[in-house]
């Protein structure tokens, strides 16, 4: 089979491998489509990791290692591989954890389920395991009573699953912070804009600016709940997520949290964070790491198994979508191409994908 390694200088160097055998547990897939993430130009840049950067997979059953009962050769599937292993997503067959893999409704293209896996699994653990909310199953019910929940860069991949995944556990208001793509972000909020306050403030501006503009969205929504229009004040902002920590957005959400159970999620787990020392008020900082699907506790694995089968389900019933996309046209020989734009950020408001058949001589 062709498979893409990637290394630093953004070298993407198509070879030829031999096709995979699932081991227990573990799942062959056929990719017809892969994704892209910031990561997979990052690793290779900053950490000076040489390999299949991939990890988005769309595609069909082709294999099943021993213990695998929820899949059979043929079925439609997208699947999250596991991190810094070989047999990633750049390749025309891939291996991914059965737990992490699930079945992609009829209706939704291999196009639009390569988004989901990491990013979707990434808010997943940042919103219910780092910031404590209550699952979408068994959403909040005090809707009488604020609370907010801020996330800047709310039209990455990994924001826009953050927002719908919190609206489906019934947290509000929301308030993400975007730029260029804020329609999109305000498309995902529905009518928690008009029910719950939810809104959208612009980060080109001011580190004040966005401050004031967050606490004045925390405010107009005092509204929408009873007993706090006349005490605005009152609303303490104690949940934020940044999904593009690599940028610095921590720094400003440290500045908007408040009380003694602010909790704030990011997801660059090797930074030291130091710009959130000396608070007056604690904080609890969880470094959000979505390879704790394949790594973690029996209880941060069981946290990605579930997850995994409900994108499928939130995929079918309709309230989760996937994220905008753009094909990045030739295949694996399109791999370089897709790293330097997202190493140089052209991608507002989408994420890239690849479909494998368009490989040049496959």
């Amino acid at each position: 089979m062709k498979e893409v390694i990637v290394s630093k200088g953004l070298i993407a160097e198509i070879v030829d491998s031999p096709v995979p055998e699932p081991k227990a547990g573990e799942v062959l897939i056929k990719i017809v489509v892969t994704g892209t993430n910031p990561k997979d130009w990052k690793r290779p840049e900053k950490q000076n990791y040489t390999g299949n950067q991939g990890d988005d997979m769309a595609g069909v059953v082709e294999k099943v290692g021993s213990g695998v009962t929820e899949f059979h050769p043929g079925d439609r599937v997208a699947a999250f591989h596991r991190l810094m292993t070989p047999h990633g997503s750049y390749a025309e067959y891939g291996i991914a954890p059965a737990d992490t893999t699930f079945h992609i409704p009829d209706k939704i293209s291999f196009e639009e389920a390569a988004t989901l896996p990491l990013a979707a699994l990434t808010s997943v653990f940042a919103l219910y395991k780092d910031l404590a909310l209550p699952d979408p199953w068994n959403p909040r019910q005090d809707t009488d009573a604020p609370l907010p929940l801020i996330i800047y860069g709310a039209s990455t991949a990994i924001g826009t699953f953050a927002v719908q995944l919190a609206r489906r556990s019934n947290i509000h208001p929301i308030i993400g912070i975007a730029g260029a793509s804020s329609k999109l972000v305000l498309d995902l909020m529905g009518d928690g804009v008009s029910k719950y306050g939810d809104a959208v403030v612009d980060y080109r501006q001011s580190e004040e600016g966005i401050i004031a503009d967050v606490k004045k969205a925390v405010a107009a929504a005092a509204k929408h709940y009873p007993g706090y229009e006349d005490k605005p004040e009152s609303i303490q902002i104690t949940r934020a997520y940044d999904p593009m920590s690599y940028d610095g957005g921590y720094i400003t959400l440290g500045k908007i949290l408040q009380g003694p159970d602010a909790r704030l999620a990011v997801v660059a787990p090797t930074f030291e964070y130091k710009e959130l020392e000396g608070r007056a008020e604690p904080l609890h900082l969880g470094k959000t790491f979505v390879g704790q699907a394949h790594e973690g506790t029996a209880a941060e694995r069981d946290l990605g198994y579930v997850y995994s089968r409900y994108l499928g389900r939130g995929l079918q019933e309709g309230w989760l979508r996937g994220h905008p996309y753009e094909v990045v046209p030739g295949g694996l020989n399109g791999i370089r191409q897709a790293l330097v734009d997202l190493k140089e950020g052209k991608n507002h408001g989408v994420k890239y994908v690849l479909r494998i058949a368009e490989t040049e001589g496959l």
